[in-house]
């Protein structure tokens, strides 16, 4: 096990060598986006929105925002991202002659992307702290909890991806049919319970509304632990079976 996790370490460590040799280019997006939906939306749309859940609309906006990060951040990684590592830079095929195996590649990668989506929820966290849209804070690293939960099984959501296209341009339909509607659909930019029913029931099965959900009672400080203890424990059994999905399905792609 300590082995298991040692090698695990090494594929982290090394994206995140790759990755900060550009930091600022790889983490503006991630911060500016957010910025510009709330400036956007949350001024504009604001003015004629003035209480959505006895709040303002940029009070509602901004937890979802922080959690929609880490589903880009993670889906990106471990889709785009993987799928040019495993096949024009045949990065694993050279992992996989050394004791490194495939799941260490696998799990190497979701602890990456976990970590980064919690990293960077943080960060977008703390932009919006200082706007004066989080009432308490201090409670920004409960944040980067949420950003690891939520990454990693939108993590596996993209390995699966991976898996299944057969070219780099694929990735779109995957985008537009299931990555886009979890993003319009999950309570980010109005509550969950003016949806349809259907579109409810759905959208549960997906990691990003219970990501949501557990965002909001920080930013709100509403039932913190009741939130983690139903919305948190979903998040940790939606991540085994996705990362279990996922392991089976691109240990066919890296052995061929």
């Amino acid at each position: 096990m300590r082995e298991f996790i040692r090698l695990c370490f090494h594929i982290t460590l090394r994206n995140w060598t790759v990755y900060k040799k550009d930091l600022i280019a790889n983490i503006s997006p991630t911060v500016a986006d957010p910025a510009l939906i709330l400036v956007s939306l949350g001024l504009g749309l604001g003015a004629f929105l003035t209480n959505v859940e006895g709040m303002s609309y940029m009070q509602f906006l901004a937890p979802g925002l922080t959690v929609a990060t880490a589903l880009f951040t993670s889906f990106f990684e471990s889709s785009y991202g993987f799928y040019v590592r495993m096949t024009f830079e045949n990065v694993f095929k050279a992992m996989l002659t050394t004791p490194i195996g495939i799941k260490e590649v696998v799990f190497g990668e979701m602890f990456w992307v976990g970590l980064k989506g919690g990293i960077m929820a943080i960060g977008v966290a703390i932009v919006l702290a200082l706007c004066g849209l989080m009432k308490n804070p201090f409670l920004i690293p409960a944040i980067g909890i949420v950003g690891f939960l939520v990454a990693v099984p939108c993590g596996a959501m993209g390995l699966i991806a991976t898996a299944m296209v057969r070219n780099i341009n694929q990735f779109q339909s995957v985008y537009s049919f299931i990555i886009a509607p979890l993003y319009f659909l999950s309570g980010i930019f109005f509550p969950i319970s003016q949806m349809a029913i259907p579109v409810r029931i759905v959208a549960e099965f997906f990691p990003l509304i219970h990501g949501v959900r557990l965002a909001q009672s920080i930013f709100w400080e509403r039932d913190i632990a009741q939130s983690f203890m139903y919305s948190g424990s979903l998040l940790i059994v939606q991540s085994i079976i996705l990362c279990t999905l996922a392991f089976f399905m691109i240990r066919k792609r890296l052995v061929t």
